[in-house]
Formats: structure tokens, C-alpha cells, sequence
């Protein structure tokens, strides 16, 4: 989906401050939502991807003047209303009015420990060859998409280089819902002029992983 959460590329939204304060929170509520979204219980089907398509679908002017966990509270409040989880008057109230049909309980402070150092794989066996080899030229797909993907609106209809096949990961696109379909993974790199023509002159290289299905040969 085109929203303003794909920023990269764009002009007009003044300097990075890539000199701002590494402490990871700003304010006590902020590790205070971070654990709550970590302890909660999710209903079956919640993945990283319905949560990424949440937030992209906060109205422009609120995702660019809310703060960045502030963000989470409200696309964690809209899933669990989505969900038939919570109704907008116990989101409001912060009370529960019953328990949650089929819902483990809260994780505990320590399994929440645990789980930050668990990995979560990605990685899928398929039985199909990949279509693009190492050293293959592409070209990415136009068109956008209208749910989630992590094809960048600046990397769309531009000439690559396969760098490095990873076998085969679950496509974001089709895993809002948790469908967990898996498709070839690559590392493609691009000229920094391809992306941008006012780098000319530098010899600069962009790269980006792409599934196969946002690749066409070029």
C-alpha cells in the first residue's frame, strides 16, 4: 500500500537527526506500552505483517505527529477491536468488561525475557527452483500493492543485479492474515544513479532484498 509511512527517497521532510539520543525511551509510558504489546495475548492469525499493515493505514497527518510508540498504542487498540478482542468502550475505559473468548493469559515479565531472545524463522522448504541465479539482471514491478509489501515506492521499475539467492521466506504480502505462503528471496543491488539520478558521479550501491515475485527479468 502507498501511505506516508514510505518515506525513503522522498524530499521535503527536512534533516535525519542522526545525532539523536540512543536511549530507547523517551518517556516511562513508552517501556510501559512496549511491555504490554510484548505480554499481551494474541488471537490466532496475528503476524508482524497485519501489525505493519495497521500502522501503515494510520491517517497521514497522525502518522507523522504521533510519537513512535504512541503509533503502536493505536494499531494495537484498532487489531484488537478489529479482532473482536475489545470493544472501543474498554479501550477508552482501560477495563476489560469480560474475558476474551480463547485467549491464553498475559505472558508473564519473565517469559517475555525469554521470548526477546527467541528467534522467529522465516525461512520456508519449497519445491520449486528459484527463477533468477546470482549475477541475473532485473527490473522490480511498477505497480504497488494495495495491501502490505516491502517493495519501497523508490526501488519500483528500476534495473538491478541479483547479488545472492536466500531460498525461500514468507512473502509479507500474503501474510497479513497469516497465510504464510513462502516464495525465492534475493538480494538485489542497484546503482545509486538508477534509484536517483542526482547521485551521478558517485559509484555508490543500493542493496535491497526482494522476493521473486517483485522481480521480472530485465
Amino acid at each position: 500500500m502507498d501511505s506516508i509511512h514510505d518515506l525513503g527517497g522522498r524530499q521535503g521532510f527536512g534533516p535525519i537527526a542522526a545525532d539523536e539520543d540512543e536511549e530507547p525511551f523517551h518517556a516511562a509510558w513508552e517501556a510501559r506500552i512496549l511491555g504490554i504489546v510484548r505480554a499481551m495475548s494474541r488471537p490466532p492469525g496475528w503476524t508482524i505483517d497485519r501489525f505493519r499493515f495497521a500502522r501503515e493505514s494510520i491517517a497521514p497527518v497522525d502518522y507523522l505527529t504521533r510519537p513512535y510508540y504512541d503509533q503502536w498504542l493505536q494499531t494495537y487498540a484498532a487489531l484488537l477491536i478489529d479482532s473482536g478482542v475489545a470493544t472501543v468502550a474498554e479501550i477508552a475505559s482501560g477495563r476489560a468488561a469480560g474475558k476474551a473468548p480463547d485467549l491464553a493469559p498475559p505472558m508473564t515479565a519473565a517469559a517475555v525475557a525469554a521470548a526477546k531472545h527467541a528467534m522467529h524463522r522465516y525461512d520456508r522448504p519449497i519445491d520449486c527452483a528459484p527463477r533468477f541465479a546470482d549475477g541475473d539482471r532485473v527490473v522490480t514491478r511498477r505497480d504497488g500493492a494495495p495491501g502490505h509489501t516491502r517493495l519501497p515506492l523508490y526501488a519500483r521499475g528500476r534495473q538491478g543485479t541479483v547479488e545472492r539467492y536466500h531460498g525461500a521466506h514468507v512473502l509479507p504480502d500474503r501474510n497479513v492474515d497469516g497465510e504464510g505462503y513462502a516464495e525465492p528471496l534475493y538480494t538485489v543491488s542497484f546503482a545509486a544513479t538508477e534509484l536517483w539520478p542526482e547521485a551521478a558521479g558517485h559509484r555508490d550501491r543500493i542493496c535491497l532484498d526482494l522476493w521473486e515475485s517483485y522481480l521480472a527479468p530485465a
